[in-house]
Protein backbone atom coordinates (compact mmCIF):
# COMPACT_ATOMS: atom_id res chain seq x y z
CA UNK A 1 0.00 0.00 0.00
CA UNK A 2 1.51 3.67 -1.02
CA UNK A 3 0.81 6.93 0.61
CA UNK A 4 0.43 10.10 -1.13
CA UNK A 5 1.99 12.72 0.18
CA UNK A 6 2.20 16.23 -0.90
CA UNK A 7 5.43 17.42 -0.89
CA UNK A 8 6.28 21.03 -0.62
CA UNK A 9 7.20 21.76 -4.34
CA UNK A 10 4.18 19.53 -5.66
CA UNK A 11 2.12 21.49 -3.31
CA UNK A 12 3.09 24.84 -4.26
CA UNK A 13 2.73 23.29 -8.54
CA UNK A 14 -1.07 22.59 -7.32
CA UNK A 15 -1.71 25.83 -6.35
CA UNK A 16 0.34 27.89 -8.85
CA UNK A 17 -1.14 25.04 -11.75
CA UNK A 18 -4.04 28.18 -12.36
CA UNK A 19 -2.24 31.13 -12.94
CA UNK A 20 -0.10 28.95 -15.38
CA UNK A 21 -3.30 27.68 -17.25
CA UNK A 22 -4.71 31.37 -17.43
CA UNK A 23 -1.56 32.66 -18.78
CA UNK A 24 -0.92 29.55 -21.46
CA UNK A 25 -4.81 30.75 -22.64
CA UNK A 26 -4.04 33.79 -23.11
CA UNK A 27 -5.21 35.29 -26.40
CA UNK A 28 -3.39 38.20 -28.33
CA UNK A 29 -5.56 40.33 -29.99
CA UNK A 30 -4.37 43.79 -29.22
CA UNK A 31 -1.88 45.87 -30.95
CA UNK A 32 -1.04 47.70 -27.94
CA UNK A 33 -1.26 44.80 -25.66
CA UNK A 34 0.95 42.90 -27.67
CA UNK A 35 3.90 45.28 -27.84
CA UNK A 36 3.35 46.20 -23.92
CA UNK A 37 4.24 42.42 -23.43
CA UNK A 38 7.35 42.05 -25.90
CA UNK A 39 8.99 45.80 -24.25
CA UNK A 40 8.31 43.84 -20.52
CA UNK A 41 9.24 40.55 -20.99
CA UNK A 42 12.76 40.21 -21.88
CA UNK A 43 14.21 38.29 -24.74
CA UNK A 44 16.90 36.70 -22.84
CA UNK A 45 17.38 36.59 -19.11
CA UNK A 46 19.19 39.87 -17.60
CA UNK A 47 20.52 38.11 -14.63
CA UNK A 48 23.28 36.44 -16.56
CA UNK A 49 26.19 37.56 -16.03
CA UNK A 50 30.12 36.88 -16.17
CA UNK A 51 32.31 38.99 -14.40
CA UNK A 52 35.88 38.66 -16.57
CA UNK A 53 39.16 39.75 -15.07
CA UNK A 54 42.19 40.42 -17.38
CA UNK A 55 39.99 38.51 -19.97
CA UNK A 56 39.15 35.52 -17.90
CA UNK A 57 36.40 34.14 -16.18
CA UNK A 58 36.28 35.12 -12.55
CA UNK A 59 32.68 34.79 -12.00
CA UNK A 60 29.48 33.03 -13.78
CA UNK A 61 26.55 33.85 -12.36
CA UNK A 62 23.28 31.54 -13.99
CA UNK A 63 20.49 32.53 -15.79
CA UNK A 64 18.14 33.07 -12.91
CA UNK A 65 15.10 33.52 -14.88
CA UNK A 66 14.28 29.06 -15.22
CA UNK A 67 13.55 29.75 -11.28
CA UNK A 68 10.60 31.71 -11.95
CA UNK A 69 7.51 29.46 -11.74
CA UNK A 70 5.86 31.57 -14.59
CA UNK A 71 8.98 31.31 -16.71
CA UNK A 72 7.91 29.17 -19.78
CA UNK A 73 4.27 30.29 -19.82
CA UNK A 74 5.66 34.13 -20.01
CA UNK A 75 8.63 33.28 -22.81
CA UNK A 76 5.08 31.53 -25.08
CA UNK A 77 2.79 34.92 -24.18
CA UNK A 78 6.26 37.24 -25.54
CA UNK A 79 5.93 34.05 -28.31
CA UNK A 80 2.20 35.22 -29.19
CA UNK A 81 2.67 38.87 -29.23
CA UNK A 82 5.55 39.37 -31.29
CA UNK A 83 3.84 36.38 -33.93
CA UNK A 84 0.56 38.74 -33.57
CA UNK A 85 2.66 42.31 -34.51
CA UNK A 86 4.39 40.51 -37.01
CA UNK A 87 1.68 38.68 -38.96
CA UNK A 88 -1.49 40.43 -38.28
CA UNK A 89 0.08 43.91 -37.84
CA UNK A 90 3.00 43.65 -40.46
CA UNK A 91 5.41 45.30 -37.79
CA UNK A 92 9.07 44.56 -37.84
CA UNK A 93 9.81 42.96 -34.85
CA UNK A 94 13.32 42.98 -34.78
CA UNK A 95 13.62 45.82 -32.11
CA UNK A 96 11.85 43.71 -29.62
CA UNK A 97 14.48 40.73 -30.17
Amino acid sequence: MTTNTLTPISFVNILLQPIRQWLESLKIENYRLARWLCTIIPASCPFEREIKFCHRTIIYIPPLCKLNPFYEQLVELRFKALTYLAEKCNEDVTIYC
